[in-house]
């Protein structure tokens, strides 16, 4: 069987089957963390395992914003920096 990767009906082809594949994945994360939920549900520290999961959410959410809020150094900061540390320690 040929499949032709630039045409129309190939492309649509891959973007149902991308769709499909997409659901069947957030179908069964979703039904296993319902069952999840249900298990937290049947403890009896469910208020602890709820305390942690928040810290833990907290906690993710803080790593999330420093890695997106800050941008990264200039590149060519980074550079000229290392440029004048090096001509500095050559000069010693």
């Amino acid at each position: 069987m040929t499949r032709e990767s630039g045409s129309a009906e190939g492309l649509d082809e891959r973007a149902v089957l991308l769709a499909a594949g997409l659901a069947d994945l957030a179908v069964s994360t979703l039904s296993a963390g319902f069952g999840a939920v249900r298990g937290l549900l049947r403890r009896s520290d469910a208020a602890e395992v709820a305390a942690e999961a928040e810290r833990d959410l907290e906690a993710r959410g803080r790593l999330v914003l420093d890695r997106y809020a800050s941008p990264p150094p200039a590149h060519l900061e980074v550079l000229a920096r290392h440029v004048l540390a090096r001509r500095a320690s050559d000069d010693v």
